[in-house]
């Protein structure tokens, strides 16, 4: 039972991190300017979100979800204005003459942003609570399975970003410096459409 709830939460996991969003766009080009380590601590970010919004969805926690569904006007606009920011940032920025090393706080930073970016999503645990619904996952499990499941969806979406990053360092390798400017230019633009979208979507 635990090993079907595991390999459940896997697929789901990496069914919810696949498609390539703004998310993905962060961490492709933090991959290409900044080395694989980053992309992939940047995918983690958003894989812990996803796993927190599973583990609410998975035990049943509707207080929790009432009250994100209730605030999320104001979540798409934290989340949106800074899509908007990271989308003109990354825009104007030049890319590093050095070596593409992890270094200081740029893992962390990476992480937090994608995490909270993520979880500025709230509509992620209504993916979640439907597709539960769908594979016949019901709240009346018990307390170890849902954290057995919600480790799986968090694994998942670590190796979809493992993979999407393991990609996009192959990509890099063969990249010059005025190549990754292109990069810059084109990931902030459709970051900044993002955002823009965003905020535009939860004025109206």
């Amino acid at each position: 039972m635990f090993g079907e709830m595991l390999i459940k939460g896997l697929i789901i996991g990496f069914s919810i991190a696949a498609p390539v969003g703004p998310i993905g766009i962060l961490c492709i080009r933090r991959t290409i300017e900044h080395g694989r380590f980053v992309g992939f601590v940047s995918g983690l970010g958003a894989a812990t979100a996803d796993g927190l919004y599973g583990l609410i969805a998975g035990l049943g926690l509707t207080l929790i979800t009432n009250f994100l569904i209730g605030q999320q006007l104001w979540l798409y606009f934290i989340g949106s204005s800074f899509l908007c920011y990271l989308g003109i940032k990354i825009f104007f920025s030049r890319p590093s003459n050095e070596s593409a090393e992890a270094k200081g706080n740029k893992p962390f930073t990476a992480y937090i942003s994608t995490f909270l970016l993520t979880i500025t999503n709230p509509v992620t645990i209504l993916s979640f609570i439907a597709i539960f619904s769908g594979l016949g996952i019901t709240t009346n499990n018990t307390t170890a399975l849902g954290f057995i499941l919600v480790l799986g969806v968090f694994l998942g979406s670590a190796l979809w970003w493992l993979l999407l990053s393991s990609i996009a360092g192959i990509v890099a390798n063969r990249m010059k410096i005025f190549s990754l400017s292109f990069v810059n230019r084109i990931s902030g633009l459709i970051l900044l459409l993002f955002g823009l979208y965003g905020l535009m979507a939860g004025i109206g």
